[in-house]
């Protein structure tokens, strides 16, 4: 399948920010063969310690990560960007089957062929407990609240 996804490179602020958001929105849908639409049939992943290679990897993983983590919710920021490359930092919360909670701190490194699909994607990623009263990430972003940082902590 030969397809697009605007915006193309190279990016500008905004287009790298209609980028990340639109990610953030197709990652919070937890359809794993929505989201590998973004990415190229040949598209190289590394997620923690994991290597992927190929749309169908990338939806078979995504597939296990969203059975293992329950109730996702994720919100995605641009950091930076150059050219075909964009530079992301995430959060996002979750809880496993045994119903502890986790919050998930990561950075994220995109290249971007020209027609807009994702052709590598690294991440690096840090897990913290926390209590269900401790959440701060439930389900997908308002509009209103979109292109906001989300604090930290």
């Amino acid at each position: 399948m030969n397809s697009s996804r605007p915006p193309f490179p190279p990016f500008t602020k905004q287009s790298a920010a209609q980028k990340v958001q639109a990610a953030e929105d197709a990652w919070n849908t937890r359809n794993p063969a929505t989201v590998a639409l973004a990415y190229t049939e040949d598209s190289v992943w590394r997620n923690r310690g994991t290597f992927l290679e190929g749309r169908e990897a990338i939806e078979e993983f995504l597939a296990g990560k969203w059975r293992r983590e329950l109730d996702y919710a994720l919100r995605k920021e641009l950091w930076a960007f150059d050219g075909n490359r964009i530079a992301v930092r995430f959060q996002y919360e979750c809880h496993d089957a045994d119903g502890q909670w986790w919050r998930s701190y990561g950075n994220e490194l995109w290249e971007f062929s020209e027609n807009g699909l994702m052709h590598r994607r690294e991440a690096s990623i840090n897990d913290v407990r926390i209590e269900e009263s401790e959440r701060r990430v439930f389900g997908p972003r308002p509009k209103s609240e979109h292109g906001i940082p989300f604090p930290i902590r």
